[in-house]
C-alpha cells in the first residue's frame, strides 16, 4: 500500500461495477489529480452470466475471471476486506489476506460491494448446498457433477447410484434455469461414455417459490422455458420451496421427497450484509439509499451502484410507478458504473452531478447449447425470440458485454473451437483438495510400538539353582 497526498478514491469492492468505475475514473482523470484504490477480497472479477457455461465447460474458468491488476495497473489494488468505515474520520478499515488490520484514509468513497446469495435457515443447506456466484463455485458444480456419473457408473448399490444421479435446483431466476439447461446438456452428453449410465438413469429437479420461471423474460417466454425444459426431462415444481436436505434427503413443501448428493442454491441474492456496519443509510431489503445521481442520500463524498444499491429509476417513475427501483442485472450495472465514475471526477473538481436513467433493452437467457430465450425492448416494440436464435442473441450480448478485449476474444475463441471439437467431459475433482496424494506419499511412517520385554524368563534364584545342578 502506497502512501499518498493526493486524495484517494477508495472503491470498495471489485465487481462488475467496481471494475468500471475505476476504469472510467482513472480515464477521465488528469494525471496525479487522485490515488485510486480498489479493495476486494478477491484479486479478479468475475463475469457471473458466464458462470452457468463456465460450470457446463462451454468457456474455461480462466476466462470469465478478469484479473484487476492486469486491467487496472495506473490503481492501487489491495486484496483484503473492508470491515469497517469511519466516516467521520473518513478512514476505513482494512482487514488483508494475512496480517493486521489497518486504516486507509479516503477523500471519496464508492460502495460497489455487490450482493451474496439470498438464504434461509433450511436444515442442512449449509452442509448440502452448492451455490453460483463465484467461479470456483462453477467449476465445483461441474467437477462435482462429473464424479457423481463417475459414483454411480462404478458402483452396485442401487441406493448409492439413485442418489449419485439425482440432482435438486433451488430457484428459477436466470441463475437457476441456465445453469439447470446447461448441467443437464453437460450431464446428457458425459452419458454417452458410460457403460452403465443414461440420460433416463438421471433426475434433474427444478424448484421455486415463485409460480413461473425467467421473470425476466415476461410470462411468455418464461412458460416456453418451462416446457422446454420439462421436454428435456426436467421435473420443474412451482409455488413450492425446500424444507429440508439434511444428508441430501430433500424434502419439499409440496410433499415430494427426494435423496441427492447435489443440491444447487439459486433462490435469489441480497446486498452483502457488511454494508450494516458502515453507517450508511440503507433501504428496507438492505441495499445503501441513493439518489439519481446516484450519491449515497445525505452524503456528497460516497457514492453506490449495482446490487448492493437502491437506485431510483427514472424511466419506470415517469412512466407512473412512483416506487421503481432499477434491478439488480449486468445492464444496470455497466452503465451506472459509467455515470458513477464521471460523477466521482464531477465531485473531485465542483460541476454538477448528472442524473442516472437507462430504458430497458430487455433480457437475454442460455438453457444449453443451441437453446435459450430473449426479449428485445426496441422502444415501444417487444421482440420474443427462443431457440437457437434467442441463444446466439444471448452469446452475442454477452459477448461484447465481456471486459477486455483480451477476455472477449478467449470466450469467443472457446466458443469457435467448440464447434469443431467435442466438449469436455472430465471430472478433475482432486482440485478440491490437490495435497491429499502428495500429503499421503511423504507423511512420515507409523512409529512401531515398543517391545514389551518376556515375562517368561526364569527368576534370578532359578536360574543359580540351574547352574548348580
Amino acid at each position: 500500500m502506497s502512501t499518498t497526498e493526493r486524495p484517494r478514491i477508495l472503491v470498495v469492492g471489485g465487481g462488475y461495477v467496481g471494475l468500471y468505475a475505476a476504469r472510467r475514473i482513472l480515464k477521465k482523470m488528469r494525471y496525479g489529480e487522485a490515488t485510486v484504490t480498489v479493495v476486494d477480497p478477491r484479486s479478479y472479477m468475475t463475469y457471473q452470466p458466464f458462470l452457468p457455461e463456465a460450470a457446463a465447460g462451454s468457456i474455461s474458468p480462466r476466462h470469465v475471471v478478469v484479473p484487476l491488476r492486469r486491467v487496472l495497473p495506473k490503481a492501487e489494488v489491495l486484496t483484503g476486506r473492508v470491515t469497517t468505515i469511519d466516516q467521520d474520520r473518513k478512514v476505513a478499515t482494512v482487514a488483508p489476506l494475512v496480517g493486521e488490520a489497518y486504516e486507509l484514509p479516503f477523500d471519496y468513497l464508492v460502495i460497489a460491494m455487490g450482493a451474496v446469495s439470498r438464504t434461509f435457515p433450511i436444515p442442512g443447506l449449509a452442509e448440502q448446498g452448492i451455490g453460483m456466484k463465484g467461479i470456483e463455485e462453477a467449476i465445483g458444480l461441474r467437477n462435482h457433477v462429473l464424479e457423481q456419473l463417475d459414483k454411480a457408473d462404478s458402483t452396485t448399490d442401487e441406493e448409492v447410484r439413485r442418489k449419485a444421479l439425482t440432482f435438486v435446483f433451488v430457484g428459477g431466476g436466470f441463475a437457476g434455469a441456465e445453469t439447470i439447461g446447461e448441467v443437464e446438456d453437460m450431464a446428457r452428453d458425459a452419458a454417452k461414455y458410460y457403460n452403465n449410465v443414461s440420460r433416463e438413469d438421471m433426475r434433474f429437479v427444478l424448484v421455486d417459490a415463485a409460480d413461473k420461471i425467467l421473470p425476466e423474460v415476461g410470462p411468455k417466454l418464461g412458460q416456453y422455458g418451462k416446457e422446454h425444459l420439462e421436454s428435456r426431462g426436467v421435473e420443474v415444481y412451482l409455488s413450492t420451496s425446500m424444507d429440508s436436505c439434511i444428508d441430501g434427503h430433500v424434502v419439499l413443501k409440496n410433499g415430494l421427497e427426494v435423496d441427492s448428493n447435489t443440491i444447487v442454491w439459486t433462490a435469489g441474492v441480497k446486498p452483502n450484509p457488511v454494508l450494516s456496519r458502515f453507517g450508511l443509510p440503507l433501504g428496507p431489503r438492505g441495499h445503501v439509499d441513493t439518489q439519481t445521481t446516484l450519491q449515497v442520500q445525505g452524503s456528497d463524498y460516497i457514492w453506490a451502484a449495482g446490487d448492493n444499491a437502491q437506485v431510483p429509476d427514472l424511466v419506470g417513475r415517469k412512466a407512473g410507478n412512483e416506487n421503481a427501483w432499477c434491478p439488480p442485472n449486468a445492464q444496470h450495472a455497466l452503465r451506472q458504473a459509467r455515470i458513477l465514475g464521471d460523477n466521482v471526477i464531477s465531485g473531485m473538481r465542483g460541476f454538477p452531478q448528472k442524473e442516472y436513467s437507462h430504458a430497458n433493452k430487455g433480457a437475454v437467457a442460455g438453457l444449453g447449447l443451441h437453446k435459450g430465450v430473449a426479449m428485445i425492448v426496441m422502444g415501444k416494440m417487444k421482440i420474443k425470440l427462443k431457440g437457437r436464435l434467442a441463444w446466439y442473441m444471448h452469446r452475442a450480448y454477452h459477448g461484447m458485454a465481456m471486459p477486455t478485449y483480451n477476455r472477449k476474444i478467449r470466450v469467443f475463441a472457446d466458443w469457435t473451437l467448440a464447434v469443431f471439437l467435442k466438449r469436455e467431459v472430465v471430472s478433475l475433482g482432486a482440485m478440491e483438495s490437490p495435497r491429499e496424494e502428495f500429503y499421503e506419499a511423504a507423511k512420515p511412517a507409523p512409529v512401531a510400538p515398543p517391545a514389551v520385554e518376556a515375562t517368561d524368563k526364569p527368576a534370578a534364584g532359578k536360574s543359580e539353582k540351574a547352574k548348580a545342578s
